[in-house]
């Protein structure tokens, strides 16, 4: 364009902002905004769009305020992606100003209604979000009701969820979030009502809508119907089979897992199985004891699929080794990750500790202690995993120094809690009607 000396227009110059966004050359698309001499409100909401694709959320709020000192009519697609920066920033207060500017103005708040339901569940004020949703009525679509039901259960608030989904037509977007709330909430009452729903609407062929289902029975301790689950998946992904690899583990069947994971090698079409998967399997050998096993599927990891070994992989092998009472081994691991180039975190540092105190391995437990409160000294956690090592070895002026420690800091052991689903004697009626 500048080598023939075509003179451009807005359009097209918007165009090429856009693109050079999209490539990640930031520096070039505010260039080409500045070249613009009739710049409409496409143009500046490209330039928000812009630096918000690049994290920078703030500058994209200052393009918002020189747009309102300069007049610029504002677009429902403009108060979008301010709202989306303000969700970002964590701006509660700018973007309950926004809120007014759609009132004030009269926006389509149809349009808006899912931007400011997302917003306020971002901002926790759920209510808020319910309230936007009231507002219009018979007006509202599954958009918007998949949006707050997301909502909903990412700030905790199962009933309204469900209510929510009780009163649409279900779609598989609403009940993979339904089925995510039954995950965290270990409900397996509602959870058996949305498998029915998924049966009679026919959304069994959904392969992520099984996966979530398949993890929803796996921890409400229903590993049998997780695998009948599992087995009836006929596209069959790396998410599925890792996620039925993980159940298994989490339940002490650490054979069974080792088991599918084989059957994955062997029979899985064509899906190969990624770090997450390894992360499940040597879980699942370190919880149950198979030391040598877990030993190849890392070997295997690195040699046969040529992964990348992260920390993660690294602390659960060395938490499987120094539960086997191999300490010295775990300490090679050790070395052998730091040979790698990878640099130790608090992960490694924290089953390190844990190796050191189930083999009462003094000096390196302290050694790895010492690294440990370097990375996260005001963790109360690690000062009791600590206490906890010198409370094994015998070292009880120690205990009574670190609790010295946590009380003039301030830190409190985090209290345990358990829950319970109570329900009447008496029959109750499913919650989601359709």
């Amino acid at each position: 364009m500048i080598k023939i000396g075509v003179d451009t227009g807005t359009i097209t110059k918007t165009a090429l902002m856009n693109m050079y966004s999209k490539y990640g050359c930031l520096d070039d698309s505010v260039r080409a905004f500045k070249e613009i001499e009739l710049k409409d409100v496409v143009t500046w909401n490209a330039l928000i769009s812009s630096f918000f694709r690049h994290g920078l959320a703030e500058k994209a709020l200052d393009v918002f305020a020189t747009m309102r000192r300069e007049r610029v009519p504002l677009s429902e697609f403009t108060l979008c992606s301010v709202l989306k920066a303000c969700s970002s920033l964590k701006a509660f207060r700018l973007g309950k100003q926004i809120h007014g500017l759609v009132v004030v103005f009269g926006r389509d708040l149809v349009i808006l209604s899912t931007a400011l339901v997302d917003f306020y569940s971002d901002m926790e004020c759920i209510s808020e979000a319910l309230k936007v949703f009231s507002s219009l009525n018979s007006m509202v679509d599954n958009v918007m009701r998949n949006s707050l039901i997301r909502g909903c259960i990412k700030n905790r608030k199962y009933k309204e969820a469900f209510s929510i989904m009780s009163k649409m037509r279900p779609n598989v977007v609403a009940l993979t979030s339904a089925l995510g709330a039954c995950s965290e909430n270990s409900d397996l009452w509602i959870g058996k009502q949305i498998h029915c729903v998924t049966i009679r609407f026919g959304f069994t062929d959904d392969t992520q809508l099984c996966n979530v289902m398949l993890d929803m029975y796996a921890k409400c301790g229903k590993i049998l119907s997780a695998r009948t689950l599992f087995d009836g998946i006929s596209q069959k992904c790396v998410v599925s089979w890792t996620s039925m690899i993980d159940a298994y583990g989490n339940h002490g069947y650490g054979l069974e897992a080792l088991e599918l994971f084989k059957l994955m090698e062997v029979k899985g079409n064509g899906v190969m199985p990624n770090s997450v998967t390894f992360l499940a399997i040597l879980s699942a050998c370190g919880h149950c004891g198979l030391v040598e096993e877990g030993q190849k599927c890392f070997k295997l990891m690195r040699d046969k699929y040529d992964l990348e070994l992260h920390q993660e992989h690294y602390a659960c092998f060395i938490d499987a080794l120094g539960r086997a009472g191999q300490i010295d081994e775990a300490w090679y691991v050790f070395d052998d990750m730091i040979k790698n180039g990878t640099r130790p975190t608090a992960v490694i540092w924290t089953a390190l500790l844990n190796a050191c105190s189930l083999n009462q391995d003094i000096a390196r437990g302290e050694f790895a202690a010492k690294h440990l409160l370097k990375f996260e000294p005001d963790k109360p956690g690690n000062y009791v995993l600590l206490s906890n090592f010198y409370a094994t070895v015998g070292r009880w002026d120690s205990v009574n120094n670190l609790r010295d420690i946590m009380r003039k800091k301030g830190l409190a052991k985090e209290i345990g809690s358990s829950r319970v689903t109570q329900r009447s004697g008496k029959w109750e009626p499913g919650i989601l009607k359709f």
